[in-house]
């Protein structure tokens, strides 16, 4: 069974309060999917119907081919997937090891899957000299990479982390994130909930930015090149007058301009830019070297929220 995830209209509200709006989307097999928006965005809200820790108000969801709301299938979505929750919930009295050990058994894992899981992870966590301290006693970094160890324990095709490395301190944020990578190459289906744009633009195949409402769904690349204006920047060993003008002349918008270089908007680099140089060329001037100065994800997204308010 493909391990894909599905929405159709995905709505939930509370009382009058619609916290996620006719949401819909496909997350294909071994993707990692970024779900981006501010807070009350509904990320957590959509991610808690899929996990099925609350009840859809309509439309229609399934993962890995099971459907969200149906009784009979609601145990075997929860068997086949991870949950890493924004808050952690460890048992904190309990070793890292008996943590780890405790959802092992709720799962029904054998010892020996047991010991061989939970060795594994905390080894690829830096937690396993950690193995027989109370959690509770775990800095944030360290309770946040346990609790994605209890996520993978039972070894789920489907994971979904909700702000896996939310105030966590750089080096325990690229421990995270370089775990996430290292199971992508598994090809586990990851749903990503993150406020962290420059994250998601590293490990994310492709992203949906949300504001209740799914504002838009692509690549970061392609977020970037359709929803923002492309430049480039023409560096040259000199820029005059000649070279200005014969840019201006093919209807290009110079943005800035130094003594030299040259930072253009240019519609499609890839096909216009040998044009562009060639008149360049033409005018006397002798490039160096040219560079796509591109917008960031960041960008993107800061336009396209405040776009939909």
């Amino acid at each position: 069974m493909r391990t894909t995830i599905d929405l159709e209209n995905l709505t939930k509200t509370f009382g009058d309060f619609t916290a996620v709006d006719s949401v819909s989307l496909h997350v294909d097999e071994g993707e990692v999917f970024g779900f981006l928006g501010p807070n009350g965005a509904g990320k957590t809200t959509t991610v808690r119907m899929l996990a099925c820790l609350i009840s859809k108000t309509s439309g229609r969801a399934t993962v890995g081919g099971y459907e969200v709301g149906n009784n009979s299938d609601q145990p075997k979505i929860r068997g086949m997937i991870g949950f890493l929750p924004e808050n952690v919930g460890l048992y904190e009295e309990l070793s890292a090891y008996d943590n780890l050990d405790f959802y092992g058994r709720y799962y029904k894992l054998t010892l020996q899957k047991r010991r061989e899981q939970i060795e594994y992870f905390l080894k690829m966590l830096g937690l396993w000299d950690k193995r027989d301290d109370a959690a509770g006693t775990f800095s944030k970094g360290m309770k946040q990479k346990l609790a994605l160890a209890r996520a993978l324990i039972h070894d789920p095709k489907v994971l979904f982390l909700d702000e896996p490395t939310a105030n966590l301190d750089p080096e325990a944020s690229k421990t995270v994130r370089d775990f996430i990578l290292e199971l992508k190459k598994e090809k586990r289906t990851i749903f990503l909930n993150t406020h962290l744009l420059d994250e998601a633009e590293r490990i994310c195949d492709r992203v949906a930015i949300l504001k209740t409402k799914l504002i838009a769904t692509g690549s970061p690349r392609d977020l970037r090149h359709s929803l923002s204006t492309r430049r480039v920047r023409v560096q040259l060993e000199l820029v005059d007058d000649a070279i200005v003008e014969a840019v201006k002349t093919l209807g290009y918008q110079i943005e800035e301009k130094d003594s030299d270089s040259l930072v253009v908007v240019v519609g499609n680099p890839e096909k216009e830019n040998p044009d562009l140089l060639k008149e360049i060329q033409a005018a006397g001037g002798r490039v160096q070297f040219v560079t796509e100065v591109g917008s960031s994800l960041e960008d993107v997204y800061l336009k396209l929220v405040k776009e939909s308010e």
